[in-house]
């Protein structure tokens, strides 16, 4: 393609194993230092740095520095759409690095998504908002009425969302469902959410998210998985 963005440069950065393994490490949403991040590509701290040089000079990830060390973030909501995305077609064509366990079993029924809750129990959510009205996907994606009463409900602050850049809500395909899950601003408060509850803690060192056995409860009580099929 001669005119139009480049998706080749883009692509070119993702596709490098060790860059890969960085980006991915990073969809945890836990900014990490240079030798962290070597650890999760499996490369020299010196190696590390001149991917981290690349991503950042390519817009995928940003530095963040706190007192003497420096950090690395995902540059935005939209870089982590597009790996949760990449995510979703590899494992859709079978692309595999290595064989599934208990782990896996875990990431896929549920797991942190940058800054939001992604895996079987986000897309058992994201439905029943859709059933119950809460979401309207008529016109792209938005927050009905009810869906405002909802969110009040949970203790979400909209107005202080709706001042903020990102957008309010946005679908997110699941990589391991291949269905939608909910992204945006709204798709973050509401993990913070269930984290100030306490409905659920993240596991160290990990993607994955578990639910508490009250925790649990109440999430099926306010996202009911019988209206999926509704």
């Amino acid at each position: 393609m001669k005119d139009g963005p480049d998706i080749a440069r883009i692509a070119s950065l993702i596709g490098d194993p060790a860059r890969a393994n960085i980006l991915s490490a990073l969809m945890g949403g836990v900014a990490l230092t240079a030798a962290e991040l070597a650890g999760e590509a499996g490369v020299t701290p010196q190696t590390a740095s001149s991917h981290l040089a690349k991503l950042e000079e390519g817009g995928l990830v940003v530095p963040r520095r706190q007192g003497r060390h420096k950090y690395f973030a995902l540059a935005s909501d939209e870089v982590a759409g597009l790996l949760e995305g990449l995510a979703g077609l590899a494992a859709h064509r079978g692309h595999t690095r290595t064989r599934r366990g208990p782990r896996d079993a875990a990431m896929r029924h549920a797991r942190v998504c940058y800054n939001h809750l992604a895996g079987d129990l986000a897309v058992q959510m994201f439905d029943s908002l859709v059933a119950e009205g809460a979401l309207d996907l008529d016109h792209g994606i938005t927050l009905t009425p009810k869906g405002e009463a909802v969110m009040a409900g949970l203790g979400v602050d909209l107005a202080t969302l709706r001042a903020g850049r990102p957008a309010l809500v946005r679908e997110c395909l699941d990589w391991s469902e291949r269905r939608s899950h909910l992204g945006g601003s709204l798709g973050r408060a509401l993990f913070g959410r269930f984290l100030e509850l306490g409905w659920v803690r993240r596991e160290e060192g990990s993607r994955v998210v578990r639910f508490t056995g009250e925790g649990l409860r109440r999430f099926n009580a306010a996202f009911p998985r019988a209206l999926e099929a509704a």
